[in-house]
């Protein structure tokens, strides 16, 4: 289970929760049969702790949720897209360190 700063991401909020926010917006596209997914989950807590108040942070789950899922073309998971107005600026694709994953938010800081 997603720790409490971690936001739950659906077709039906995705525009209002990620596209229109101003600041980054980190999303982790996941699924329920997914182990690295599962895997990753601990690392998107601890950087939705690190990162309170200046990067929103969030999950996706590919098969509730099948519109976003193509909408940006993801195929493979787990996927971590960071948004930034609207617009992806970055991803990463399967299971990374926590600090790499790091670097990759730090530069649109």
């Amino acid at each position: 289970m997603a720790a409490e700063n971690v936001q739950t991401f659906t077709d039906g909020n995705f525009e209002a929760s990620v596209l229109k926010v101003g600041g980054p917006v980190l999303v982790d596209f996941w699924a329920e049969w997914c182990g690295p997914c599962k895997r990753l989950a601990p690392t998107v807590d601890a950087l939705a702790l690190d990162y309170g108040g200046k990067v929103t942070i969030g999950k996706l789950n590919v098969d509730e949720n099948p519109y976003t899922t193509v909408k940006f073309n993801v195929r493979g998971i787990p996927a971590l897209l960071l948004f930034k107005g609207g617009l992806v600026v970055d991803q990463v694709v399967g299971l990374m360190p926590k600090e790499d994953i790091k670097k990759v938010i730090d530069k649109y800081l």
